[in-house]
């Protein structure tokens, strides 16, 4: 039997990010509008850091406006939220986000409602997760739809197809069961309390894990030729590579279930280049719905 296909997210983010430059190109010459995304970063998490770095250098690189708000990680959480008003009262500013993990003195979720719905760009707002368990126009997390597109490029027509999500955060496992859901997938969520997981994983044609344990989805656990969408991101010693030294590795046992998988994903390369090509595209859609435009459909 031969390895599975390797799903290239960077190639495929690539490619998402040109489609997004081209609709923000048409939006400022149809319309005279520019997408904004802002920003907000507070305290001096290093890892935050970077990816915000990342954001504003791709926002800006799509033809976008790019607004960043550094704040001390002594801020009071009033100070955070009048931010945040700031920013839902600017018609300039199109989607609002703000960087977590937040310093412990301040209430995420908090945060996050107080973000306008149609500018969540993360997805996060309990409004959002409303529309989209309701399969409304939602702004939908960008991980999971990252991964959708990823699976729907791969596969096509993902209906009658059964799905596992390992993984019940927020963030990515429930979201993404619900899109899974909308593809007429039959669709199990398991989680650390789940009793047989690899039996569960040798049923699913697709099996997407968001568990954060470093390579627990092993090699036979996976259904010959079914895809697997790997979210985890998890640093590990690599004693190999020198003292002190680690590698990123994903919740699949990658070296295994490349052997039996149809397609999946690498870590790195795979579902990470795709967050933030989404946020992208998801600025472009609420910049349209913010300005009575229909949805782009090459997005």
């Amino acid at each position: 039997m031969t390895d599975a296909s390797i799903i290239d997210g960077k190639a495929f983010a690539e490619g998402l990010r040109e489609r997004v430059a081209q609709e923000v190109a048409r939006l400022k010459a149809g319309h005279g509008v520019t997408p904004g995304l802002a920003v907000v970063l507070v305290g001096e998490d290093p890892a935050s850091q970077v990816y915000v770095r990342n954001k504003a250098k791709q926002t800006v690189a799509a033809g976008m406006v790019s607004r960043e708000h550094k704040m001390d990680a002594a801020t009071p959480e009033a100070d955070l939220l009048a931010v945040v008003e700031g920013l839902n009262k600017d018609p300039d500013i199109h989607g609002i986000l703000v960087q977590l993990p937040l310093p412990d003195h301040i209430d995420s979720l908090k945060v996050i409602n107080a973000i306008s719905p149609d500018k969540d760009v993360d997805g996060f707002h309990v409004i959002n997760a409303g529309r989209l368990m309701t399969g409304q126009n939602a702004m939908t997390p960008c991980t999971p739809l990252g991964c959708l597109m990823m699976l729907k490029d791969r596969l096509g027509d993902l209906s009658g197809l059964r799905a596992l999500v390992i993984g019940r955060s927020n963030i990515v496992g429930k979201p993404m069961a619900q899109l899974l859901i909308q593809q007429s997938c039959t669709v199990t969520v398991a989680h650390s309390r789940t009793r047989d997981l690899a039996g569960e994983c040798r049923r699913a044609d697709i099996v997407v894990a968001a568990v954060g344990r470093p390579e627990m989805v092993r090699g036979d656990w996976i259904k010959p030729g079914a895809v697997v969408i790997d979210v985890g991101m998890n640093r590990i010693d690599a004693p190999e590579k020198g003292p002190g030294k680690t590698r990123l590795v994903g919740d699949v046992a990658f070296g295994e279930a490349v052997k039996v998988a149809g397609a999946i994903t690498p870590v790195p390369g795979g579902v990470g280049p795709m967050t933030i090509a989404v946020l992208l595209r998801n600025t472009v859609v609420a910049c349209c719905r913010q300005h009575g435009l229909a949805d782009p459909r090459e997005l």
